[in-house]
């Protein structure tokens, strides 16, 4: 898998990388029932955008990728943003390796889950479950419909019960913004 995404950043064909901030982050983040910021961990971040957003909200973001030019491309922008986001090249389903420590009140996750193959996928949960607070939240985005013979990218909200279900509730599942685009679905999470 990591392949197949290194090769799409080389190519510069990164269709899952708008560079635009999702409305439902927003709203997690300055809407009326804005989260008040404190530690957040955004998995498979990509080129830094959400990153780089939730920094600019007084969030202490640690966001990792496994992509070296993705990484490249975020502390870039960083950099050119003057936010300072905790950017790390690295395996989501390895987060105490990493050094990621805990306390996180939300984790972030756009697209990444439902590319891990099913036997990381609890390795994934663990480190997530280790990482964070009680009361956290947590944002997932992920097709739930497998689109391609490429990647496994599929995550039903049965497998979102089933993994997540001893320590998280779902709060709500739901199609966001653009239902007609994707066969993809918005999950938000809480922490036990």
């Amino acid at each position: 898998m990591s392949i197949f995404f290194r090769a799409m950043y080389r190519f510069g064909f990164t269709p899952w990388d708008s560079g635009v901030t999702p409305p439902e982050l927003k709203e997690l983040i300055e809407g009326p029932q804005a989260r008040t910021p404190g530690k957040a961990l955004d998995l498979g971040c990509g080129t830094g955008t959400n990153a780089l957003y939730m920094t600019q909200h007084g969030w202490e973001v640690t966001a990792i990728d496994f992509v070296p030019r993705a990484i490249t491309m975020a502390k870039a922008k960083a950099a050119a943003a003057k936010a300072s986001p905790r950017l790390i090249l690295g395996d989501v389903t390895r987060l105490e390796e990493l050094g990621v420590g805990d306390g996180y009140s939300l984790v972030f996750d756009l697209g990444c889950l439902h590319a891990i193959p099913q036997p990381r996928r609890d390795a994934y949960v663990e480190g997530v479950n280790k990482a964070t607070l009680s009361g956290a939240d947590f944002l997932i985005w992920a097709f739930h419909t497998k689109l391609n013979f490429v990647t496994n990218a599929r995550l039903t909200q049965e497998e979102v019960e089933q993994r997540f279900g001893p320590a998280w509730d779902i709060v709500r599942a739901w199609a966001g913004e653009q239902p007609d685009r994707f066969p993809a679905r918005w999950y938000h999470l809480k922490r036990r």
